[in-house]
């Protein structure tokens, strides 16, 4: 079965003030936490959505991992999903799945992308996304028949608004603690210090 990954990393860390993805946690940038995480698994293409200090963070991107730049960031995280939904169509038109996850979640490994895909095989459903501290949110994995949706997207709620939409095709795995993603300096203070 074959399934993508779009990293969305986009945004501008207002509440923050720096850029979130460049945020060091043991010895890595949690952009570089989310690729690594997502390399692990054998899904591609994968593909980071930069926009917001495109260039500081392309620095810290593999070499030879795709991205694109949306310049229309400002928009919100709707319009990086679907640019990239967009983008990786073009390299893997024959993608059954694609995981839609963010550069801001500390705890982000292989082992949750994979339950995604395993859940979506066991139970057929179309969305599978990840529950933690009693949400559903990102990770998330969309089955190929609401890439039309995700590519027009509108609002500022991301693809959670399909989550709800169809709400009978959805499923979740448990992300323990991917309720820990980093908004403030406070976040980013309890994280590296805990």
């Amino acid at each position: 079965m074959d399934t993508g990954i779009i990293i969305l990393a986009a945004g501008n860390s207002s509440r923050l003030g720096r850029p979130k993805q460049l945020l060091v946690f043991k010895d890595k940038t949690l952009i570089e936490w989310t690729i690594d995480a997502a390399l692990e698994t054998n899904f591609k293409p994968v593909l980071v959505v930069l926009g917001a200090f495109a260039d500081q963070i392309q620095e810290k991107l593999p070499p030879d991992l795709p991205f694109i730049v949306n310049e229309n960031w400002a928009e919100g995280m709707v319009s990086s999903i679907a640019a990239g939904v967009a983008e990786i169509l073009k390299h893997a038109p024959e993608l059954e799945n694609m995981i839609i996850t963010v550069s801001d979640q500390a705890f982000i490994n292989a082992t949750v992308l994979l339950a995604l895909e395993q859940k979506q095989i066991s139970t057929k459903k179309g969305i599978i996304a990840s529950s933690y501290a009693k949400t559903t949110g990102t990770p998330a994995l969309f089955n190929k028949r609401y890439f039309p949706q995700l590519l027009s997207l509108k609002g500022n709620n991301g693809a959670k608004s399909l989550l709800k939409l169809h709400d009978n095709d959805v499923e979740t795995v448990a992300f323990a603690l991917g309720n820990i993603d980093i908004d403030t300096e406070t976040d980013y203070h309890n994280l590296i210090n805990n």
